[in-house]
């Protein structure tokens, strides 16, 4: 069985579009998620990363032709602005840490949710509600928002070490087996393709 350490911004409009493909891909090859939300901003700081209010002009317009294209692509709707980016990325990922940690409901699912809750639904995932809300719709306990905060964050530092220590830069970024590594929503056909054995 593959093991894929999956590392991601829930603030992240590239993860947004990886839509639940990951999921399906791991579960067309019986391969095993470790779900990894981190600190996007101090990766780009640790890593060479640009962060967005800092890019060039065309880079820019390059990505926001990204996002249109992944979005016809993908089938997902996108909102090439939203209202509630950049908001806090913490209350959110340490929800994903202690959901995974819980167990009982489709943590794709809830990932997927918060994605979406961003760029598709004008929706602030720092915001307690907000998160309840995609926790009770992916089957569960809405009260892991407020639960395990303490154990949540310092996970979510040594998701960020990790990370660096596994030559991650963006998000979505995928490493199976700890070593063949995949970054972007548009190398999820290759990621099938190595589980599959063909590449």
């Amino acid at each position: 069985m593959a093991d894929i350490d999956y590392y991601f911004s829930t603030l992240s409009p590239f993860t947004y579009l990886a839509g639940t493909r990951l999921e399906e891909n791991a579960a067309r090859h019986g391969a095993r998620v470790t779900y990894k939300p981190m600190d996007i901003m101090t990766l780009f700081a640790r890593t060479g990363g640009v962060a967005l209010p800092d890019r060039h002009p065309a880079r820019l317009a390059y990505r926001l032709q990204e996002l249109r294209r992944g979005s016809k692509k993908t089938g997902l709707p996108i909102t090439e602005r939203p209202m509630f980016f950049p908001t806090n990325p913490a209350p959110s990922s340490y929800a994903i840490i202690t959901a995974q940690k819980a167990g009982g409901g489709n943590l794709g699912g809830l990932v997927h949710g918060l994605l979406s809750a961003v760029w598709a639904e004008e929706k602030n995932i720092a915001e307690s509600d907000v998160i309840r809300a995609v926790l009770e719709a992916n089957g569960f306990d809405p009260d892991l928002a407020d639960k395990g905060m303490l154990t949540a964050a310092e996970e979510y530092a040594r998701n960020l070490e990790d990370a660096v220590s596994a030559n991650v830069f963006g998000s979505p970024f995928y490493i199976v087996d700890g070593a063949e590594t995949f970054w972007g929503h548009d190398r999820l056909d290759d990621l099938d393709l190595h589980l599959a054995g063909k590449l």
